[in-house]
């Protein structure tokens, strides 16, 4: 109990223009509710001022007829008070989303104030001169680069690259699992004995 006395109550939402709004339609509806009165009205004294002259009583319908153009009269002026109603209740809305559009309007110019203050015009100038440095520098690795291969390394990197964009692994080619054939001892011999051959030889010419 003591929590249910004890709670705030949350401001109200509705904005006296939200008020003013909600009486500007009330009296709207209720001249629309008159005025569709008064039209029934109207029709009725119309058939009767009819029925009057059909049994002769002209004088009677007469009366009955002025008193219908007056509540003609009312009846215009009727429309014309309900369309002002609508006109303001429509001005009043416009009004308040403008102020919604000014108040988003300041917040964001305070917002970009606040990183103006953060970030400098020398802070903007000195990022964009050491961007530049890093294209230009970039560059020029690039360019070393495509000047150290040749054409047949550029076509294994763009080979490699399509690979790797498709999700699949680059072909190498596989590695021999046989053993390696051994050498035969005469094989190895050859050499010694074609060495020595020559030894004799250039001694030879040289005596």
């Amino acid at each position: 109990m003591g929590n249910v006395f004890g709670r705030k109550s949350r401001p109200s939402r509705v904005t006296e223009q939200d008020k003013a709004i909600l009486q500007l339609k009330q009296q709207r509806d209720k001249l629309k509710q008159y005025q569709k009165r008064i039209t029934l009205q109207l029709e009725k004294e119309r058939l009767l001022a009819k029925q009057l002259l059909k049994d002769g009583r002209k004088e009677k319908a007469l009366l009955l007829l002025k008193k219908k153009r007056y509540q003609d009269q009312l009846l215009e002026k009727t429309e014309n008070q309900i369309s002002n109603l609508e006109r303001m209740v429509q001005d009043i809305e416009f009004m308040q989303i403008e102020m919604k559009v000014i108040e988003g309007l300041k917040v964001g110019n305070d917002c970009l104030k606040s990183m103006h203050e953060i970030m400098s015009i020398e802070d903007v100038e000195r990022i964009l001169d050491e961007t530049q440095e890093s294209i230009e520098y970039q560059r020029q690795i690039d360019e070393m680069l495509v000047g150290a291969l040749t054409q047949e390394d550029e076509d294994a990197v763009l080979a490699e690259l399509e690979a790797i964009t498709q999700g699949e692994d680059v072909a190498l080619p596989e590695v021999p699992t046989e053993p390696i054939p051994e050498v035969p001892e005469a094989a190895k011999a050859e050499p010694e004995k074609r060495q020595a051959k020559d030894k004799s030889d250039r001694e030879m010419l040289a005596a």
